[in-house]
C-alpha cells in the first residue's frame, strides 16, 4: 500500500500532464525517430533567447549548465535541473525513511513518478520565480517578467514530457540522459574548436586553432615557467601558451586530460564482481550475475552536482539582494562574491567557494586547501547518495536476492531461498555502492582539477550513458530481428 505521503498525489494524476504510453509495440526505426526529435526539439529550444531579456542575460554558471543541459538566456535557461533537483528530494526524504516507497509494488511506483513530476513542475515554476525577483535578469517591467516566467515554465513542462515520452517506450534510454550526452558533446567540441576571438590572450577559444596561432606566431607551445602575480595574487605562466591559457581558456593539457578521463571511466565501468549462478528448472545450466563497481551508475554524482549547483543559485541570488558588500557574517558562511558591475561575480568565500571545483591545475596550486575540501566533499555526498539509491532505486540486496529466487535463480552451494542469496549478496553490494561513490567522486573533481573538457562530471555521465544507450540499441535490434528475446529484456 502507498505510504500517507504518496497518497497525496493520488488524486492529483490526473491533473498532470502526461505522454501517453504507445498503443501499440513501436519498432526500433521509430524508437530512433521519436528519439531524434526529442533531441531536434530540445536543441531548437536551447538556441531560442527568452522574449523580453537582452542577450547575455542571466546567470553564467557555464560548467554548471553543462551537467543540467541548460543554456543562458534561451528556453533551456533552467534546463533538467528541477527535475533532479526533484529527484534529489524525494530520494533523500525516501532514503531517511521520512516517507514510506515500496518500489517492488507498482502502485508505489507510480505514485512516486507521479510526485516527481509534481515536484518537477513546482520547482520549475520555484525556479523561475527565482530568477526574477532574485534580480538575476536585473530589474524588469511586470510585464515582462510574467512573459518570462511563463516561458520557462512552458520550457519546463516540455522537457519533462519529452523524457517521459522517451521513457514509456516511444524512444531508447531517457531524455534527460540524451539532453546532458548532447550538451557534453557540443561543449567538448566547442573547446576543441571553437573559433570565438577577443579573448584574453588574444586568440581562438578553442585549443586546437589557438595551438596553430601560438605556433603561427612563433611564440611557446609549451613552457614551464611560472611566477605569482601579486596584483591579481594569481601563479601564472611566463609566458602563457598553448599548454596552459589565461583565465582557464581551453588548453592542450584539458584536452589530454579529457582523452585520459574517458579512458579511465571506459576501463572503470568494466569493473565488476560476478557471482556464480544457476538455474533451479535447468540443470547444467550456468551464469554470473554481475556487480558492478559503479553498481548505482552516475545518479550519486548527478545528484551531488544537483545539490551544489543549488547551493551556488541561491548562494548569489542571496548576495545579489542581501550581502553584496560581503558584510553579513552568517550570509558570509553562505557565500562571498567579487566582482565589478556588469561582470559576473566570482565566488571568494564561503560553502558556495568550496562546492565550486577549481578549474585548473595553477587554481589547485595556489588555493590547494579549496581543492582538498571541495573534493573531500563531492566525494562524502557521491557515498551519502550511492547508499540512499540501493533501497530507493531497488537495488539493495534484500531485493536483488528476491528477484533472483522469483527468476528461478540460486547460487551453487546455497539453499534455494532468498535468505542465504541475500547474506551472500552482502558481502559485496555494500562494499562495491561505497567503493563506486568514492572513485565517481573523486574521478569528477581531479577531471576539473586538469580543466577536461565538458567538466569532469560530464565526461563521467556521458561514458556511462553512451554505455547504457549502447547496450540499449543492441537489445532493441535483437528484440526487432527476434521477437522471442523480448520477454528476457523486458519487453
Amino acid at each position: 500500500m502507498a505510504g500517507r505521503f504518496l497518497g497525496l498525489f493520488k488524486p492529483l494524476a490526473r491533473f498532470l500532464p502526461e505522454a501517453k504510453p504507445p498503443g501499440r509495440r513501436i519498432g526500433f526505426n521509430q524508437k530512433l525517430l521519436w528519439t531524434a526529435l526529442a533531441l531536434i526539439i530540445y536543441l531548437i529550444m536551447a538556441e531560442i533567447p527568452l522574449y523580453g531579456l537582452e542577450a547575455g542575460q542571466g546567470l553564467e554558471m557555464s560548467y554548471l549548465r553543462i551537467i543540467f543541459a541548460s543554456n543562458r538566456g534561451t528556453l533551456m535557461e533552467l534546463g533538467i535541473g528541477p527535475i533532479v533537483t526533484a529527484g534529489l528530494i524525494l530520494q533523500l526524504l525516501a532514503g531517511s525513511g521520512m516517507i514510506g516507497v515500496d518500489m517492488s509494488n507498482p502502485e508505489d511506483r507510480g505514485l512516486f513518478t507521479t510526485a516527481s513530476k509534481f515536484f518537477s513542475i513546482l520547482l520549475t515554476g520555484v525556479q523561475a520565480f527565482a530568477y526574477i525577483i532574485g534580480g538575476v535578469y536585473g530589474a524588469l517591467p511586470a510585464t515582462t517578467s510574467i512573459v518570462i516566467f511563463i516561458q520557462l515554465l512552458f520550457a519546463g513542462i516540455m522537457i519533462i514530457l519529452l523524457d517521459e515520452m522517451i521513457q514509456k517506450g516511444w524512444g531508447i534510454g531517457s531524455g534527460i540522459s540524451l539532453f546532458i550526452v548532447a550538451g557534453v558533446a557540443q561543449k567538448v567540441f566547442w573547446d576543441s574548436f571553437g573559433l570565438s576571438v577577443g579573448l584574453a590572450d588574444g586568440k581562438s577559444y578553442g585549443a586546437f586553432p589557438a595551438m596553430f596561432q601560438y605556433i603561427g606566431a612563433g611564440e611557446p607551445v609549451f613552457s614551464l615557467n611560472f611566477f605569482h602575480n601579486q596584483t591579481s595574487n594569481q601563479l601564472v605562466p611566463a609566458p602563457y601558451n598553448a599548454f596552459i591559457r589565461p583565465q582557464n581558456l581551453p588548453s592542450l593539457l584539458g584536452f589530454l586530460t579529457t582523452i585520459v578521463v574517458f579512458i579511465v571511466v571506459i576501463y572503470v565501468e568494466g569493473v565488476r564482481v560476478e557471482l556464480p549462478v544457476s538455474h533451479a528448472d535447468y540443470r547444467g545450466y550456468r551464469g554470473r550475475y554481475p556487480i558492478k563497481l559503479l553498481y548505482v551508475s552516475n545518479l550519486p554524482v548527478i545528484f551531488t552536482s544537483a545539490l551544489f549547483a543549488n547551493i551556488y543559485f541561491f548562494s548569489q541570488i542571496i548576495w545579489i539582494n542581501f550581502n553584496q558588500t560581503n558584510s553579513n557574517f552568517f550570509l558570509n558562511l553562505i557565500g562571498t562574491y567579487s566582482g565589478v558591475a556588469g561582470e559576473q561575480p566570482q565566488p571568494t568565500g564561503g560553502l558556495v567557494y568550496y562546492a565550486i571545483a577549481p578549474r585548473s591545475v595553477l587554481d589547485v596550486i595556489l588555493s590547494p586547501e579549496r581543492a582538498i575540501i571541495f573534493a573531500t566533499l563531492m566525494v562524502v555526498f557521491c557515498i551519502i547518495f550511492s547508499v540512499t539509491w540501493l533501497e530507493v532505486g531497488g537495488l539493495g540486496p534484500s531485493t536483488v536476492a528476491k528477484q533472483l529466487v522469483d527468476s528461478g535463480m540460486h547460487i551453487p552451494g546455497y539453499r534455494r531461498s532468498a535468505r542465504p542469496i541475500e547474506m551472500v549478496l552482502k558481502r559485496y553490494i555494500p562494499a562495491v555502492t561505497i567503493l563506486g561513490g568514492i572513485v565517481v567522486g573523486l574521478i569528477a573533481a581531479f577531471a576539473d582539477f586538469f580543466g577536461v573538457f565538458g567538466t569532469g562530471t560530464g565526461i563521467l555521465l556521458s561514458v556511462g550513458i553512451v554505455y547504457q544507450i549502447y547496450q540499449q540499441l543492441m537489445q532493441e535490434r535483437v528484440a526487432e530481428m527476434y521477437p522471442a528475446f523480448r520477454r528476457f529484456f523486458g519487453g
